[in-house]
C-alpha cells in the first residue's frame, strides 16, 4: 500500500466517510456503484456492522439523491450544486441518516458529518455542514417538494428519479400506476437464489438455511428459487463457495425457461458475462452438450469461468469477441441477453437513474438490432432464438421485437405462458415490472425458426469454430 493510498484510507475511514469516497467516485467517474461497494465490502477494515451500514447509506443516497438535493440546495439558497464533491456527498450521506434512518439518532449523524468534513477541509467547510444539517432538522416538518400543478417536476423530486425519465414514464401510465412504479424502485430488493440441482436437491439445501437459522420464502414463479430478505458477506460462506447456489433474480431467469434447454443440445450465449444465465443454461441441460459463451472482454468471461468452477459446471466453451461478428454453425437454441438501458433494475443498481441519459436509448436500441441480427442467423431451421432485456422501455423491448418479426417471415413467436407463469406474460411474452410483479423490470421473447428455412448467410456446418 503506498503512503498516498493510506492517507486516503485514514481520511475517508469508517462506514460514513469511507461512503463519501464512494459516491465521489461515481460522481467524478463513470465507475457503477456495485464494483466499488464490492470492493470496499471484501476489506477487513471495517466490522460487519459497519459494512451493513455502509451498503444502507451508499445505496440508499443513489436511491434518494433526487430528493435529498431539493432539500439542500433550499437550504444553502441555491448553491448546493456549486458546493466541492466532498461537501456535497457528506451533506447527502448526513440528511440521508436524518430523512430514512430511523435508528441512527440526527445529533450523530450531524456530529459523525462535521466532524469528517474539518478532517478533510477544515473547520470552515465543518461550521458550513454543522449549519445546513441544523436549520433543516429545525425545519423537517415545513419541507416544501414542487408544486402539484408540475405533475412530473414533483414525481421526479418527491420519488428522486430524473425529470427526463418521469416525463417518458408519465405519457405510458396512469398517475396512480406510476408512483406505484417509482415508489417500487426505491424499494430495497429481497436477494434471490438459484439453488445448484446439480450439486444438491431443494429439500436439502432448504435443511442447510433452516439448521443456519436463515429466514427465507419460496418463489412465486420457479420452484428452486428462494427469497431473503438480506445474507450479509454472502459470498465468503461456505455454501456459496461450494457452489450450491448462485445469485439472480427471477426476472433473469425467466430467458433461460423460454428458452427451454435440453440435455445433449448446442447453445449459443451471446452476451454471456457475468455467466448467470449460461450457468443456468448448463444446470437445466445437466452438463449434457455445449454452450458456446460470447462476450466481448476476457475480463468479464473470466468471471463466467470462475462461476463454472464454482458451480461444477463443466460444458461452457468460452469466446471472446464481439458477437455480431461471430463465426460458428447454426445452434439449436441462441440466447441473445442484450445490452439495454437497464431501466428495469433500479431497486438494486439505483446509480443508473443518475448515470443514463435520453439519448442512450436509440443508441442501445441500434445495438441492440445487430446483436439481434447476427443471433437470427445463428439459429438452425427449427432452433429456437430467445431476446431479453433487463428494462422496461418500449423501444428496446416489443417495437424491437414486432421490427424483428417484420424482417423475418421465417420466424415466428412463441407464446411464452407455455414456459412461465402466466402473470408474468403479456401479448405472448415474457414482461415485468417491479410495482406488478415485485421482480426486476424485464422482457423476453421465444423465436422459432421454421424448418423450412435454410442456414443464414454464409454460416454452413464445415464453417471453423472459434
Amino acid at each position: 500500500m503506498t503512503s498516498e493510498t493510506a492517507e486516503v484510507q485514514t481520511l475517508y475511514s469508517g462506514p460514513r466517510g469511507t461512503a463519501v469516497k464512494i459516491l465521489n467516485r461515481i460522481e467524478r467517474t463513470d465507475s457503477y456503484l456495485d464494483k466499488l461497494l464490492d470492493v470496499e465490502l471484501r476489506s477487513t477494515d471495517l466490522a460487519d456492522v459497519d459494512k451493513s451500514l455502509l451498503a444502507e447509506i451508499v445505496h440508499g443516497v443513489m436511491r434518494w439523491q433526487g430528493r435529498l438535493d431539493w432539500v439542500l440546495n433550499g437550504f444553502t439558497h441555491g448553491n448546493f450544486s456549486k458546493s466541492e464533491v466532498n461537501v456535497k456527498n457528506t451533506l447527502r450521506v448526513a440528511l440521508y441518516q436524518i430523512l430514512f434512518l430511523t435508528h441512527v439518532p440526527h445529533y450523530a449523524a450531524v456530529n459523525e458529518a462535521v466532524e469528517f468534513m474539518k478532517r478533510i477541509r477544515g473547520e470552515r467547510s465543518g461550521n458550513l455542514v454543522n449549519g445546513v444539517l441544523r436549520n433543516i432538522i429545525r425545519s423537517l416538518d415545513a419541507i416544501h417538494y414542487p408544486k402539484e400543478e408540475d405533475p412530473a417536476q414533483y414525481l421526479a423530486v418527491y420519488f428522486s428519479h430524473p425529470l427526463w425519465m418521469v416525463k417518458r414514464w408519465i405519457k405510458r401510465f396512469e398517475r396512480e400506476e406510476l408512483e406505484r412504479l417509482l415508489a417500487a424502485n426505491n424499494e430495497i430488493p429481497t436477494l434471490t437464489l438459484r439453488i445448484n440441482k446439480l450439486k444438491i436437491v431443494p429439500a436439502e439445501f432448504l435443511s442447510i438455511l433452516d439448521n443456519g437459522k436463515i429466514t427465507y420464502q419460496g418463489s412465486s414463479f420457479i420452484d428452486y428459487f428462494i427469497k431473503l430478505k438480506s445474507l450479509s458477506g454472502i459470498s465468503q460462506m461456505n455454501i456459496f463457495q461450494k457452489g450450491l447456489f448462485s445469485i439472480q433474480d427471477e426476472s433473469a431467469a425467466l430467458p433461460v425457461l423460454l428458452l427451454a434447454p435440453e440435455p445433449g443440445d448446442r447453445v449459443i450465449d451471446m452476451c454471456a458475462a457475468p455467466g448467470g444465465k449460461t450457468t443456468f443454461i448448463a444446470e437445466l441441460m445437466n452438463n449434457r452438450g455445449e454452450i458456446l459463451a460470447v462476450d466481448k472482454y476476457e475480463s468479464r468471461l473470466n468471471m463466467v469461468k470462475l462461476n463454472c468452477e464454482r458451480l461444477g459446471i463443466s460444458n461452457v466453451r468460452l469466446h471472446v469477441g464481439d458477437a455480431t461478428q461471430l463465426e460458428t454453425p447454426p445452434a439449436d437454441r441462441v440466447i441473445v441477453d442484450v445490452p439495454c438501458s437497464g431501466l428495469g433494475t433500479l431497486r438494486k443498481k439505483p446509480d443508473i437513474k443518475w448515470k443514463r441519459e435520453p439519448e442512450d436509448i436509440p443508441r442501445l436500441v441500434a445495438q441492440q438490432l445487430h446483436l439481434l441480427e447476427r443471433a437470427a442467423e445463428l439459429v438452425r431451421p427449427g432452433g429456437v432464438l430467445v431476446y431479453s432485456t433487463c428494462t422496461t422501455e418500449p423501444e428496446e423491448n416489443a417495437s424491437q421485437l414486432k421490427a424483428f418479426l417484420e424482417r423475418h417471415p421465417d420466424y415466428r413467436l412463441d407464446d411464452a405462458s407455455v414456459f412461465v407463469n402466466k402473470s408474468v406474460v403479456a401479448d405472448g411474452c415474457v414482461e415485468t415490472f417491479p410495482h406488478r410483479h415485485h421482480l426486476d423490470g424485464s422482457f423476453a421473447a421465444r423465436l422459432v425458426r421454421t424448418p423450412a428455412a435454410a442456414p443464414g448467410g454464409n454460416h454452413h456446418s464445415n464453417t471453423p469454430q472459434p
